[in-house]
């Protein structure tokens, strides 16, 4: 399964005009925003990232929505797991 992850920009590398600081999670990340000329992108937008490119922009609310959607996915995985690790078929 591939995923894009919304990110934030956090600022645009300001001597390679393709590249962006972003946000994952916490983390801060340089990405590809290449895919996206023509789109304004500034520090504070929504992208959509996947394996370092932003394949498109989004509005906040789809990108909070998106992210409580995937984290949700974790959880649901986590909770499985422990499940099937208390089980006891024998």
């Amino acid at each position: 399964m591939c995923l894009g992850i919304p990110c934030q920009v956090d600022s645009l590398v300001a001597d390679q005009a393709e590249l962006a600081w972003v946000d994952v999670a916490g983390a801060r990340r340089k990405v590809s925003i290449a895919l996206l000329d023509g789109e304004d992108v500034g520090p504070g937008d929504w992208v959509l990232v996947h394996v370092g490119f932003a394949l498109s922009k989004l509005d906040e609310a789809e990108a909070q929505a998106t992210l409580e959607l995937l984290e949700g996915m974790n959880k649901a995985y986590r909770d499985e797991l422990d499940a099937l690790s208390r089980s006891d078929i024998g």
